[in-house]
């Protein structure tokens, strides 16, 4: 199983040679979510080699058009390709009008199943759950509704020691007991220790999600202690005014904000398209939060 996030685009609203709009595909234990689909999203899928029939979940983070414009032409790729399976897509509620209109005026057709889900809880919650997968949402503060969202690994169970347990005659009553970590007891009413016939999974894995918002305390709780966190820098610090008028936030908040999260690592992106390079805002953040990355297009990464 593996958990890693690839960057499809990382710019903001103004896209550039280098920095396509904001996009990101997560494969979290063959989950495979598309977070935000700017323009040309599928081109990018394409160009990292990709495949987005695979994709089972489109998250979109709010509806200013760099963090969507990218959906209709996605889905009508799907739909030329001969997609089947059904797509689940979670956004604002405007969304699914938004999507029926574009199709119906142009008279096109999607010959698979789309589900539309509606994130309008104003204190967030989980928008899909599965025996290995959760993925959260919360509010963030920007100039119109938009979320935020975390996506985590469910704790495994613990892995039976089989050779040890055939070794002391062990029941195989006791593996139930042994994968949750429970000590068994047998017939004769001696106890069998866990930690001697099992081993500990590994530490469940987390990603948090967070463009475009200004600085925002109140999505701390949600994001804590998180083992990479993606977060907006669209501004360095000389631009705080700005970034406060329109709603965004600068490489300094941001390592603020990880710093109070309790992060792992901290990842940096929706950089201003006025900044030509990347090293102002990485060595701006670093003065607050040492491990912290600015995110390139078509760059890997390990949640781990």
């Amino acid at each position: 199983m593996s958990f890693e996030v690839t960057i499809l685009g990382c710019g903001a609203a103004l896209p550039t040679s280098k920095r396509k709009p904001t996009s990101q595909f997560v494969n979290c234990n063959e989950r495979f979510i598309l977070i935000d689909c700017g323009e040309g999203t599928q081109n990018q899928l394409r160009k990292y080699g990709i495949k987005f029939q695979r994709i089972n979940h489109i998250l979109i983070s709010h509806l200013h058009g760099d963090h969507f414009f990218g959906l209709i032409g996605l889905l009508s790729t799907m739909h030329l390709l001969g997609r089947d399976k059904g797509l689940t897509i979670y956004g604002p509620k405007e969304l699914e009008q938004i999507i029926r209109i574009q199709l119906e005026v142009g008279g096109s057709k999607i010959g698979f199943k789309i589900k539309f889900v509606v994130l309008d809880n104003p204190e967030g919650g989980i928008l899909f759950e599965d025996n290995l997968i959760e993925i959260r949402y919360f509010p963030m503060r920007h100039r119109i509704p938009t979320n935020g969202f975390r996506i985590q690994e469910k704790p495994k169970e613990r892995s039976i020691i089989g050779e040890e347990m055939k070794a002391n005659n062990i029941s195989l009553k006791a593996i139930p007991f042994f994968r949750q970590g429970l000590d068994f007891t047998d017939e004769n009413g001696q106890i069998h220790f866990a930690d001697e016939y099992s081993i500990a999974s590994k530490t469940p894995k987390s990603y948090g999600y967070c463009s475009d918002t200004s600085y925002f305390e109140p999505i701390i709780p949600h994001i804590k202690n998180v083992d990479v966190l993606y977060h907006e820098a669209t501004f360095l610090e000389a631009m705080s005014k700005r970034a406060k008028e329109t709603f965004h936030s600068t490489a300094k908040q941001a390592a603020e904000i990880a710093v109070k999260a309790g992060v792992k690592k901290l990842l940096l992106g929706h950089l201003s398209a006025r900044y030509e390079s990347n090293e102002a805002h990485e060595a701006e953040a670093k003065t607050i939060f040492e491990n912290t990355e600015v995110v390139e297009d078509g760059m890997t990464y390990l949640v781990r």
